[in-house]
């Protein structure tokens, strides 16, 4: 710590975003280029050396976030490029994606705002790149084992590099024409453009890793087949089976699955696209869901310029700060939290009827109405108390010309055959059954990320992705791995 009263002197600056008007009129990133590293240092220097650090353990990579924030605030960013990379794989992923549980759990934040740790995190991650601190990390030597990873998400993508440092030769399998999984299609370019995403891969690439892009297991390729083919499997395909809605009127034209629209957005920033099918362009727009996926529906509809665009969030508005009964630091508080995508739909006044910004809370939806063509032309809802149950007399009507559900997801996907072809038990919850050593039912098959654990955040996803590489080192090695192994299967983040 450079500075023992930096975070008693210095209050909490982030990283500014451009202005509204001008960022929705294109996919960049929504920050202020170039703005970040005047006032990183300072920010670092407010960590506060405290004996505990919490912040370890409210990130599931277990995270040297003191060192590295030390390192930054005397501006030794080689070193700091090194700690951070010690346990993260992909910090310019986590430093732009992540919701930073790190931050609930700094011990400043008890009774003042957090380190700002996810932007120190991403400054480390960009400086790293332009310095050239992140060259390839080829093994000395092969293993002459070989590793399929299946799915090329975060998950497999650090189980991925993990297994290809170790010395064993992995080729990641992926169903969509280009790797990367959601990272790729799904999470819109101005969270986080793709070419930071394009040179994670390149440096893998140069390590040795190999990529399958357009093969779907269980079709393409059999996967008792690939079973054959290597030493080991990690299936790590993430949870795509998304929720459904049952209401009257799903059937009419109009209404779509949130991953079926965010994809087509990404493809037209990818050049495969003039237009998506499904653009918003002039349309009255409402979000099903009030998650992370519904704000990337929302700032993507803001940009292709829809003519509303209101979310739907099923639970009450939040607090804006926690409730130190039932959410207690250091856990991850569920308070009324303001994305740039709800920025930009607030400043635009996108849902005038909102509760705020363009969300309307506590609000459930009871059927769809159409014209005469079958196509969707409004939503019917109702307000609901603390129960979900329906207030009377709170039915209101909406125009929505395009719907989208964005509901979450319930587990893998069993459309391409890969789990029943290779005969995965499932758990109660219709995730991949595994043991305390990510292994399957199946000898030699293991699971790892969402399609293991269910939902979850991206910093899980690369912590799981680490630790399952680990558990096949040790099976391909016949001994102790030198892979670290950051949480166990059944780890699950901090509650009260």
């Amino acid at each position: 710590m450079a500075d023992p009263k930096g975070f008693l002197t210095t209050p909490r600056e982030e990283w500014p975003r451009r202005p509204v008007e001008e960022r929705v009129r294109d996919w960049n990133e929504v920050y202020v280029p170039g703005a970040l590293l005047p006032i990183i240092s300072r920010q670092a220097n407010r960590c506060m050396d405290c004996g505990v650090p919490f912040c370890h353990d409210a990130c599931p990579l277990g995270n040297l976030i003191p060192e590295w924030n030390d390192l930054v605030s005397r501006e030794d960013w080689r070193a700091a490029s090194d700690r951070l990379h010690a346990t993260n794989n992909f910090p310019e992923f986590t430093g732009r994606l992540c919701p930073a549980p790190c931050e609930a759990g700094c011990v400043l934040a008890i009774n003042q705002p957090a380190v700002t740790i996810k932007n120190v995190e991403v400054a480390i991650a960009d400086r790293a790149w332009e310095e050239g601190f992140t060259p390839p990390r080829p093994p000395e030597r092969l293993s002459g084992r070989t590793v399929a990873v299946v799915g090329s998400g975060p998950t497999g993508l650090a189980a991925a590099q993990q297994l290809t440092r170790a010395g064993h030769t992995v080729a990641v399998y992926e169903r969509a024409d280009r790797i990367g999984g959601l990272l790729r299609y799904g999470i819109p370019a101005f969270k986080m453009e793709k070419r930071h995403l394009d040179r994670r891969l390149e440096q893998m690439r140069a390590e040795g890793t190999k990529f399958r892009a357009s093969t779907v297991i269980g079709k393409d390729i059999g996967a008792v087949e690939l079973r054959a083919r290597y030493d080991a499997v990690v299936i790590a395909t993430g949870a795509t089976a998304w929720r459904e809605l049952d209401v009257p009127g799903r059937e009419l034209a109009g209404i779509e699955q949130a991953m079926e629209y965010l994809p087509l957005a990404d493809r037209v920033c990818e050049g495969d696209l003039e237009a998506s099918p499904l653009s918003a362009a002039g349309k009255h727009v409402v979000i099903v869901g009030g998650g992370d996926t519904g704000a990337d529906c929302l700032g993507t509809a803001v940009r292709e310029g829809a003519a509303s665009v209101t979310q739907l969030d099923i639970y009450p508005l939040p607090e804006a700060q926690r409730d130190e009964v039932s959410e207690p630091w250091p856990t991850y508080p569920k308070i009324y939290r303001l994305s740039a995508a709800h920025e930009e739909a607030r400043d635009l006044r996108t849902a005038p009827a909102a509760d705020a910004d363009a969300r309307l809370f506590a609000a459930s939806t009871l059927r769809f109405t159409g014209d005469a063509d079958g196509h969707v032309r409004a939503l019917h809802l109702v307000e609901v108390d603390e129960r979900r149950q329906p207030l009377p007399g709170t039915g209101r009507t909406l125009p929505a010309d395009l719907v989208l559900l964005a509901l979450g997801f319930s587990g893998p996907d069993r459309g391409d055959g890969l789990i029943d072809q290779l005969g995965l038990a499932l758990d109660a919850r219709g995730t991949i059954a595994r043991d305390e050593n990510f292994a399957t039912n199946v000898p030699g098959v293991y699971a790892a990320g969402d399609a293991a654990r269910g939902q979850s955040l991206i910093v899980w996803a690369i912590a799981e992705g680490r630790a399952v590489a680990a558990a096949v080192d040790r099976r391909l090695t016949g001994g102790a791995s030198r892979l670290p192994a950051p949480i166990g299967p059944y780890d699950r983040p901090m509650t009260a």
